[in-house]
């Protein structure tokens, strides 16, 4: 497994360490979502974690990867940019609310969240990103009905 950006401390730490502490979370990375028509997806695309959690990115389909939102990152975390069509982890140190997306794919609404711990600290933050793309912006609104029901209806 690879991981870019390795001086990144607060995201990324070593993966042993993570497993010694944590608990890993899966995060495919699909063309098609296995339950619907949605194509270029994270599946799932909500994780909630812990901090020290891994978030294993599993590169089930070619041509995707993940980069966090520089905008959409709890205060004091750096971001993280994957290898395309590669397995990636990611260890999320500080609490809070992670947006992040496939590069390639990111037009196509190809976007995630990573809700570490007590959220509520950013998520309103998050929910007021400016996204460009039309099919981004509607993938987020789905996201974000969801996950104000875990994070307790923070608008």
């Amino acid at each position: 497994m690879s991981l870019m950006g390795a001086t990144v401390a607060t995201v990324l730490m070593p993966a042993t360490a993570a497993r010694a502490t944590g608990t890993v979370h899966e995060v495919q990375m699909l063309n098609k979502h296995p339950d619907s028509n949605e194509r270029m997806v994270f599946h799932p695309d909500i994780v909630e974690a812990q901090p020290g959690d891994t978030i294993r990115f599993v590169a089930a389909d070619p041509a995707h990867n993940s980069v966090s939102y520089d905008d959409m990152l709890p205060e004091g975390a750096e971001g993280w940019k994957t290898r395309m069509s590669q397995d990636a982890e990611v260890v999320v140190g500080a609490e809070g609310a992670y947006g992040y997306y496939c590069q390639p794919h990111k037009a196509l609404g190809m976007v995630g969240l990573i809700l570490v711990g007590d959220a509520s600290g950013n998520y309103a933050r998050l929910k007021e990103a400016r996204l460009r793309a039309p099919r981004e912006k509607q993938r987020w609104e789905d996201i974000f009905a969801r996950a104000d029901e875990i994070v307790g209806g923070t608008a």
